[in-house]
C-alpha cells in the first residue's frame, strides 16, 4: 500500500522562514531567489524581525508551493547563497 503524501500539493500559503546577516540587500536577495520559484511571490508581504543585536534577521514569507522538487530546489537555493544561515 502505498503511503499517503505528508503535504497535499498545491499550498496556497506555505509558510518559509528564512534567518541571515542583516543587511540592506538581504530581503532582495531572498525576494528574488523566491521569485524565481513561484512567480506569484509578494515581497511586500514578507516580515521582517531583527535579533537582539541587530546582527541578523528573520524573514517570514509564504509562498504558493506545487511540488516537492520545488521546495527541495528552494530550500537548496536559499542555503546556498552566503548571507543564509537557515531556513526553515
Amino acid at each position: 500500500m502505498a503511503e499517503k503524501p505528508v503535504i497535499e500539493f498545491p499550498v496556497d500559503d506555505y509558510p518559509i522562514k528564512v534567518i541571515g546577516a542583516a543587511g540592506d540587500e538581504f530581503l532582495s536577495h531572498i525576494a528574488e531567489i523566491v521569485r524565481s520559484h513561484d512567480d506569484g511571490f509578494a515581497p511586500d508581504k514578507v516580515v521582517s524581525q531583527p535579533s537582539s543585536k541587530g546582527n541578523y534577521v528573520s524573514l517570514r514569507l509564504s509562498i504558493r508551493a506545487t511540488s516537492e522538487a520545488q521546495l527541495k530546489a528552494l530550500h537548496g537555493e536559499l542555503m546556498a547563497h552566503p548571507l543564509v544561515k537557515l531556513v526553515l
